[in-house]
This record gives C-alpha cells, sequence and structure tokens, in this order.
C-alpha cells in the first residue's frame, strides 16, 4: 500500500500487474528472485523490489505535495521508518499470526508492538502529523502497518489511550488517497489488456 501511495501522489502513471502470491506468475519470479510483492520496473529496467524503495523513487521524481523532507528531516524520517519496519512490523506479524511463531496467544507481541504505538501516538500531540504539520513520506511509509495492526483487534485498540493516533489513522482511512489506493484489480493474467493506474496526480 505505501508503494502504492506515493506513487499516485507523485502521479507516476504505472502499468499495474495484480499478482496472487498463492499464484506467482512465471514472470514475476523472472524479474525478481525475491518474488514478493512489490515490485517495480522503471523505464530503464531497474528492477526495485522495496516498497520503500519505490516511495523514494517516485517522491524524487515527482513530489507535488511536499512529501519528502530537507536534508536533516529526512534522516529523522528514514530512521522512524526504520524502527516501525524493524521493530513494530516484526510484532505485527506475531500478533496476526501467533501459531505461525509458535506462540501460546499474541499478547506479548502485541504489548511490544503497543510500546511503538505509544511513542507514534506522543509524537502526535506534538504535530498534527508524524511527518510535521503536513502528511509526508513518514506518515504514508506507517499509516498502512498501523492499519494492519489496528484491524487484528479493532476492540482493542479502540480502547488504548492513543486518542492522537486513532484520530490520524481515522483520517487516513477516510481519504480521497486511501480510497484511490485501495481500488480492487483482478489477478493479471498473460495477454490481458495493460491496466494503467495513478496517470492522474491531482491529489
Amino acid at each position: 500500500m505505501r508503494a502504492r501511495l506515493a506513487l499516485a501522489v507523485s502521479g507516476q502513471p504505472c502499468e499495474l500487474r495484480e499478482v496472487v502470491l498463492s499464484h506467482k506468475p512465471a514472470e514475476l519470479q523472472q524479474v525478481s528472485a525475491k518474488a514478493t510483492v512489490p515490485v517495480l520496473i522503471d523505464p530503464y529496467g531497474h528492477v526495485l523490489e522495496e516498497s520503500l524503495d519505490i516511495m523514494l523513487w517516485a517522491l524524487q521524481r515527482r513530489d507535488p505535495l511536499n512529501w519528502l523532507p530537507a536534508d536533516d528531516g529526512l534522516t529523522d524520517a528514514m530512521g522512524l521508518i526504520r524502527r516501525c519496519d524493524h521493530e513494530f512490523k516484526p510484532q505485527l506479524d506475531r500478533t496476526k499470526y501467533p501459531n505461525r511463531f509458535d506462540l501460546a496467544d499474541a499478547s506479548e507481541p502485541r504489548d511490544k508492538a503497543g510500546a511503538f504505538l505509544a511513542d507514534l501516538n506522543q509524537r502526535l500531540t506534538e504535530a498534527a502529523c508524524l511527518s510535521g504539520a503536513h502528511w509526508g513520506l513518514t506518515d504514508a511509509a506507517i499509516a498502512p502497518f498501523v492499519r494492519q495492526f489496528a484491524h487484528t483487534d479493532s476492540v482493542w485498540f479502540a480502547s488504548q489511550a492513543w486518542p492522537r493516533l486513532q484520530a490520524w489513522l481515522a483520517s487516513f482511512e477516510g481519504s480521497a488517497l486511501f480510497q484511490l489506493v485501495m481500488v480492487k484489480y483482478p489477478p493479471w493474467q498473460v495477454g490481458q489488456a495493460q491496466t494503467l493506474i495513478f496517470t492522474d496526480p491531482a491529489l
């Protein structure tokens, strides 16, 4: 989702090939040994296999809403995003799928994830968004994972004393940008007509 958010805001037209990971097309495995999503092939044939790399690629080409912070701000933003990816995301996975990790229940990883979310809530008492006064790279990179966590146990999430975080997430889910990137497409098949997305950078 976060790759699509940046592509949409940047207005980078893309040919979309929707993939069902349980039925990976051979074409995906030919261009990416990782064979997970997202994968982006740029106009010069370079393959980007990480969502954050795709975000930066898109925004460095066109950034009409000023999502990319200045130099010092970018260092800080990348630090928080890395915390999300390396500290929060593993606990999110364990909370969603405790059986995969031989856990009796999800309470321990949920509490560890909650510590990160409490930090986000504190940050949002100091500014409207994680990126500062307006939505930006940090928000778009982190919000999809917070959304996953919130929907794992929505009653529990709503009961936590994180009013700023909960309002921030609700604003994201109610945005036109969210609705745009959540449009569902049928799985790609060889020979089908091109599906072009994000051709209008009007957001």
